[in-house]
């Protein structure tokens, strides 16, 4: 009832967010917060902040989670250099310093929307500093792009992860960006990390369980 509502409230303010994918990204971590998971939410990957925006009025919704932080990581900068890994004959337009927005556009939105800005890291992901993360991690999403990108921050998130937490990866199972399903097969299938793994929506949806 909460995120339908949400939805149908609030403009969605970039065309690389579609209704369905939002409101899958909104379900799982409306059950997060339900649930009371123990843990900071996350984002990596914020470009304007369109879906910032809604987990800022998610976790509004929920002020018996007053305790919870929400923390947004990204470069600013656009999309950084592809390796091998991200090459696909049809992502032609996903290069170098694309969907650039700059730190202040971000607060302006949060600004306009009369909402408070959540904690901001600007670094790429494989720079971000011990002191900039949370302890521990309740839900992360990741629009990361690019296989560096993705890697970079489940090395970062899933050791923090709470059991029975929750990862959601944007852009899983589409040709014109092959790396993000590389990172995640690299990631999860090559370990014996305990996980579940779903797919909705061009989103992966992985669980830590025990």
């Amino acid at each position: 009832m909460i995120v339908q509502k949400l939805i149908q409230q609030y403009p969605i303010i970039s065309d690389q967010m579609s209704v369905d994918r939002l409101t899958t990204i909104l379900l799982y971590l409306e059950k997060i917060l339900e649930q009371n998971i123990a843990g900071d939410i996350t984002e990596f990957g914020c470009y304007i902040g369109t879906t910032s925006l809604f987990i800022r009025r998610m976790l509004n919704n929920f002020p018996i989670n007053k305790d919870t932080k929400f923390y947004v990581y990204d470069s600013f900068d656009g999309l950084p250099d592809k390796v091998s890994q991200d090459i696909s004959p049809i992502g032609q337009e996903f290069k170098k310093g694309e969907l650039k927005i700059s730190k202040k556009s971000l607060i302006n939105e949060f600004k306009k929307a009369n909402l408070i800005p959540p904690i901001i890291e600007k670094n790429w992901f494989s720079n971000i500093p011990d002191n900039a993360l949370p302890q521990l991690i309740a839900f992360a999403y990741l629009d990361s792009d690019f296989y560096n990108s993705v890697s970079d921050s489940l090395k970062i998130v899933w050791p923090r992860l709470s059991i029975n937490g929750q990862i959601i990866i944007d852009d899983y199972n589409r040709e014109a960006l092959p790396g993000v399903d590389k990172a995640i097969n690299d990631f999860f299938f090559k370990s014996k990390l305990n996980f579940n793994l779903k797919t909705i929506n061009h989103l992966a949806l992985i669980t830590k369980i025990n």
